[in-house]
């Protein structure tokens, strides 16, 4: 959501984000593996995680994507966006933790942003309340302008 705002900023009225995770390819994903997963990285350039949501495929992690994530890190400095941001996340999210919306709202240049943090949420905030809240928010968002 970020990066495509930063690529086309005269195209972006404004931003929601649900259990928004810029840097995940540094922040969390090198943290969650193994050692075994860390070598399979290495030697093979790609490593299989369990798919905690759905017991069918695991999701197939590459080194080639972990590097080029390091070309597209944003959290390190200024975030230089000035459109209203509403941010919406879970407090058990247990994949990416509710603190990277602060620091998304602490980067970014707009004066107009909103976290919201749901108790008891999870990641994919997709349980009908959830999509009743953001629904919600979105339309709070469209009315602004």
């Amino acid at each position: 959501m970020l990066l495509a705002a930063l690529q086309r900023p005269q195209r972006i009225a404004g931003l929601v984000g649900i259990a928004a995770a810029p840097d995940f390819t540094r922040d969390l994903i090198p943290k969650a593996l193994t050692p075994e997963q860390l070598q399979a990285l290495d030697q093979q350039g790609f490593c299989d995680i369990p798919n905690c949501y759905d017991d069918q495929e695991p999701y197939r992690i590459r080194k080639s994507l972990l590097d080029d994530g390091d070309n597209h890190l944003l959290l390190n400095g200024a975030i230089s966006l000035d459109v209203p941001i509403r941010l919406i996340h879970g407090i058990e999210d247990h994949d990416v933790p509710w603190q990277t919306a602060l620091k998304i709202m602490e980067r970014v240049r707009s004066e107009d942003v909103e976290v919201q943090f749901v108790k008891g949420g999870d990641h994919r905030l997709s349980e009908p309340h959830d999509l009743e809240r953001l629904t919600r928010t979105v339309n709070a968002l469209l009315e602004s302008f």
